[in-house]
């Protein structure tokens, strides 16, 4: 049963939502006490506030309190005690000293159009690829919170996209050219039915493949998809007049970025990829509404309620893909993998089912 949530927040009015919040997510409308706000009217639908929002249930395990007072002379539970606590912070030591860092795991390399493109695989069942967002800062790294959790349930599959992360850079950057790497990715490593979700450009690539790789992908999920300048919050400004910042500009407040992409191999130039991305981003539209028409197959569209891509692109991209879904995250900005990682993921995986 679909629950319709009417979004009345600050700053958008009479928007009528498909939810796609999984049921444990959800309660009874009497029961709900909530509040109003950015989230708008969410309560009054029986949406349940993210689990993120609730009050942390302590652990048994930390209800216990180590003794502080021992029977005389009883040396043996003094050193049962001691070990118990060694062994405690030896396997806090491994823990944090074996952690995963993604997009620096000891992936592959794979050729397509002479250009080598690094990716990671983690898991087993079917394929999931996951495409990051477009910037110098962007690669598998952006997945790090879910890809332990989606593994679990699928092969998943994370490359780092031309000129991003440790793939090798291209003279130009499109859309087009996006997904067509992707789509040789898939073919390449013989995908015969999988699933993919992407972010930011990732979603606008996964849109794109919905269209023309029906043959390969059973479902997507677009995180953050726009098509063209105009889907984004411009403040009343009109797209004509959004211009990209010069290199100087951005280059003295991204400093970390620059530096962290440097040191990245193969290298690559920041200042062309960031051009190349300039001129792919600043477009009034990536791809022509036929593309909604040719799609087929299940599509859900996921926005936050405080996203730069609006609320109301969102919705049209949702009307004009038949039987698609579209989800808004409560309390939730662009950075919707970084920040609501255990949502996403159980949205997914419900979705994938």
């Amino acid at each position: 049963m679909l629950v319709k949530l009417v979004y009345s927040g600050a700053h958008q009015n009479n928007l009528l939502f498909q939810n796609c919040l999984p049921k444990s997510y959800l309660r009874s409308t009497s029961s709900v006490g909530g509040k109003r706000g950015v989230v708008g009217a969410w309560h009054s639908f029986g949406i349940y506030q993210p689990l993120l929002n609730r009050p942390r249930p302590i652990h048994k395990r930390y209800e216990q309190s180590w003794p502080t007072e021992y029977p005389p002379n009883n040396n043996h539970m003094k050193k049962t005690v001691g070990l118990i606590l060694v062994s405690l912070l030896l396997t806090r030591c491994n823990t944090e000293t074996t952690k995963i860092e993604y997009g620096s795991n000891n992936g592959r390399y794979i050729s397509i159009n002479n250009r080598k493109i690094y990716f990671e695989e983690y898991g087993e069942g079917t394929p999931l690829l996951l495409l990051s967002g477009g910037g110098i800062n962007r690669s598998i790294r952006d997945f790090g919170k879910c890809i332990p959790d989606l593994s679990k349930h699928y092969r998943v599959i994370v490359p780092d996209t031309p000129g991003q992360g440790r793939s090798e850079q291209t003279d130009s950057l499109s859309y087009d050219l996006l997904t067509d790497f992707i789509s040789q990715l898939i073919d390449s490593l013989k995908i015969d039915s999988g699933y993919v979700m992407g972010w930011s450009d990732g979603a606008i690539v996964s849109v794109l493949l919905a269209d023309r790789r029906a043959d390969k992908v059973r479902k997507i999920i677009a995180v953050g998809a726009n098509n063209g300048i105009r889907g984004f919050n411009l403040g009343g400004f009109p797209p004509d007049s959004v211009k990209p910042p010069s290199l100087e500009y951005w280059a003295s407040s991204n400093k970390k970025d620059i530096e962290w992409y440097n040191t990245l191999t193969p290298k690559k130039d920041w200042r062309k990829t960031n051009s190349n991305m300039n001129m792919m981003v600043y477009q009034k539209e990536y791809f022509p509404p036929s593309v909604y028409d040719g799609i087929n197959i299940p599509v859900m569209i996921v926005l936050g309620d405080r996203d730069m891509i609006s609320i109301e692109h969102g919705l049209e991209m949702h009307r004009l893909i038949r039987n698609s879904q579209y989800c808004v995250l409560p309390n939730t900005t662009h950075e919707v993998f970084a920040e609501r990682p255990g949502l996403i993921n159980e949205i997914a995986i419900d979705f994938f089912k």
